[in-house]
């Protein structure tokens, strides 16, 4: 009988884990989606395409708003319901369809697609490695977040110098740092579905900071990854 407890009880939790790595990537899955039928709607919209590039100050507030929601989803995450959590994530997945509704006006959209199932064979590659290793990846969160940020730095040290050696460099160099972060945060994710949750609330709260997480990691490999791949538009 406590041979068969023991057993029921680890087959529940492999059970609660796995429910638990499904929603995550469910609502990383629909944020994805809300955000490309947003780009979507808004490339095929001129009156749309009008509102948000007809001046600088839209795109500008647009960002603003992406950036404090995230932001705002990761530090209050324990203080506000889980149904408002979720609710801010596809507020900001539908916000940056709009702002990234301006590749279908720069690459063809042949080579955006093409592009997109590179990145999500990329990205299932290393979920799944982040996943299945024994390899502890908690070594690597330091190291890709220094990059990350250097990375930034360049950026915005580029946006004033135009260099397109810099440019590349930090393409390429964000292209490795998002597939080790997709890894990473896959370990993450798994890790958080081990050591349990405080509540079914907990765990909604928790799924959609993973869900955040990929989709963070998906989108901005999906852009590095365009850079390279990507045909402009004549």
């Amino acid at each position: 009988m406590e041979r068969g407890g023991v057993t029921y009880q680890r087959d529940r939790a492999v059970a609660a884990q796995s429910d638990f790595i499904r929603k995550v990537y469910n609502w990383m899955a629909l944020g994805l989606a809300a955000t490309a039928i947003s780009a979507l709607y808004t490339a095929s919209n001129e009156a749309m395409q009008r509102l948000i590039f007809g001046s600088p100050i839209t795109i500008i507030v647009l960002l603003v708003a992406e950036l404090g929601l995230v932001v705002a989803i990761s530090a209050a995450i324990n203080r506000i319901q889980s149904s408002t959590a979720l609710i801010m994530f596809f507020i900001y997945s539908v916000l940056n369809g709009l702002t990234l509704s301006s590749i279908f006006l720069v690459y063809t959209s042949a080579s955006i697609a093409s592009t997109f199932f590179v990145t999500a064979g990329t990205f299932a590659a290393m979920s799944i490695y982040g996943y299945t290793t024994s390899r502890d990846l908690t070594s690597w969160g330091s190291f890709l977040m220094m990059g990350l940020i250097g990375i930034i730095i360049a950026s915005l040290v580029n946006f004033f110098f135009r260099s397109e050696q810099i440019y590349w460099l930090i393409t390429y160099a964000g292209v490795i740092i998002f597939v080790g972060l997709t890894a990473y945060d896959t370990q993450r994710i798994k890790q958080m579905a081990i050591g349990g949750f405080e509540g079914a609330e907990m765990e909604r709260k928790s799924a959609v900071i993973g869900a955040l997480m990929l989709y963070l990691d998906f989108i901005n490999l999906f852009l590095l990854l365009l850079r390279i791949f990507g045909n402009r538009r004549d």
